[in-house]
């Protein structure tokens, strides 16, 4: 039902799903470029659609308390886990538990981290499919062709440049909202952002 529903609006508003299953029980789907607040809007419209129970997290104040107790059912209903962002141990470490924690476990997240332009994205998705070993899903929301989607998987060698020079060509083609405000395809030195 919400399927159909989810197909039925995005059809409505001009957009068509693109997909490709994902080659395994867990692993990662980076969506670029993340750059309007509409994209979590079609974004979540294409999760249904799909039919995909993609996880995603967000911090975990937004899971407990007065607003917590039904903001945090209800995006746990739609694939959301909180992160303690104040525990001892890495982002990184801590997504490593999440997706050991559950036998199929796909993680959606934007290494923008903003929908304002920056000049690097947010490396943690990278390491932690290195750490992990799993498979990177190429997620799209294109505004150019009004398609939302992931067709790609693609592994993550370690070689940094090779690896970004991959995305780069993927993505060369795909326009967010506000083309402008898309990230540069590129990481951040380690020894410029520690922790980053």
């Amino acid at each position: 039902m919400l399927q159909r529903f989810a197909h039925a609006v995005l059809r409505l508003l001009g957009w068509r799903v693109e997909f490709a299953p994902p080659p395994g029980p867990r692993g990662i789907i980076i969506v670029y470029p993340h750059t309007s607040n509409w994209d979590f809007v079609i974004g979540l419209l294409a999760k249904w659609a799909i039919g995909l129970p993609l996880r995603f997290v967000g911090k975990e104040s937004l899971f407990r308390g007065f607003t917590g107790a039904t903001l945090g059912r209800l995006m746990r209903l739609w694939g959301g886990r909180p992160v303690d962002r104040h525990r001892a141990s890495g982002a990184v470490e801590q997504l490593a538990d999440l997706m050991r924690s559950e036998p199929w476990f796909w993680l959606a997240l934007s290494p923008e981290g903003t929908r304002r332009f920056q000049d690097h994205l947010r490396s943690g998705f990278y390491h932690l499919a290195l750490a992990m070993q799993v498979p990177v899903g190429l997620a799209f929301i294109d505004y150019g062709r009004r398609a939302v989607g992931v067709r790609d998987y693609a592994s993550m060698s370690g070689d940094v440049a090779a690896d970004l020079k991959l995305l780069r060509e993927f993505y060369a083609d795909k326009r967010g909202l506000h083309p402008e405000q898309a990230a540069t395809i590129a990481f951040r030195s380690p020894a410029a952002t520690p922790g980053h």
